[in-house]
Order: structure tokens, then sequence, then C-alpha cells
């Protein structure tokens, strides 16, 4: 039976979905709210070529993700990132455009979306939004 990497095409059409979907992401001023959530991280550079390893091996192909760093609990790899229910959101949206751009459709396609809609919600935290944080206060200068 084929891995649902090789059911959406391989390496290389998920090469072109990431790219497209991080291209998305630093163009469409409706996604700033995802692009600043990666401010906190490595950047989108990092991101894009991450982001490919891991869903490599999330859809059953090679597991790069894993070698390179020993894991793929993506709970741990968002920890340090607020992340709202909205922003999850937003992120299956953007994604589901980057599919819709790349005319990718059909039964594997679907079973991505539902798998990818159940991951990013697990991921929705109560990690402070850093631009939203009220300042430390200083205590007054004496005299």
């Amino acid at each position: 039976m084929k891995s649902a990497l090789e059911q959406i095409g391989g390496e290389a059409r998920l090469r072109k979905l990431v790219e497209r979907f991080y291209d998305r992401m630093e163009t469409d001023p409706a996604v700033h709210a995802l692009h600043r959530l990666h401010f906190r991280g490595h950047g989108l550079n990092h991101t894009r070529q991450t982001q490919f390893e891991f869903l490599c091996g999330f859809l059953g192909g090679r597991a790069y993700y894993k070698e390179r760093f020993g894991h793929m609990n993506m709970r741990e790899i968002h920890a340090h990132v607020p992340i709202r229910e909205a922003d999850a959101e937003l992120w299956l949206e953007t994604f589901d455009a980057a599919l819709q751009d790349c005319a990718m459709e059909g039964p594997a396609v679907e079973r991505l979306r539902a798998s990818l809609r159940r991951a990013a919600l697990s991921l929705v935290n109560d990690v402070p939004d850093w631009r939203l944080e009220a300042p430390a206060q200083q205590a007054p200068a004496s005299s």
C-alpha cells in the first residue's frame, strides 16, 4: 500500500506545497498573524525546510525531522509559540489555499486535511502572546 506521501505525489510535490504555503505566509497581509508567530522561532527560511522534513515523516515517508531532532513531538516543537484557536484555523485556511494553488485534491488530500486539523487544534495553548504582555513595572527612582 502506498504511503500518504506517495498518494499526494511524493517529496517533490510536497516540497512545492510547503513552498507555496510559506510564500503565501510571507506575502498575504491576511496571514500576517501566522507570519509573526515565526518571529519567536527560527524564522521562515528555517521553517520551510523543517516543515517539509516533518511532513515527509508525518505522511509516512522518510522521517528527516526525526533523524535530525530525535523526535516528532509537535507539542514540544511548538511549546514556545503562543497558538490561539484562531491561529490554528488561519494556519489550516492558509494550508488549504496552498493545496488549492497546487491543484492537490482527492481522497488522500482530504485525509491529509483531516489529520492536519486534528494536529493544528491540538497545538492550541495558553503561552502568553509576547505582543500583548504588559511591560514589567519599574520601581520609581528614589531621590
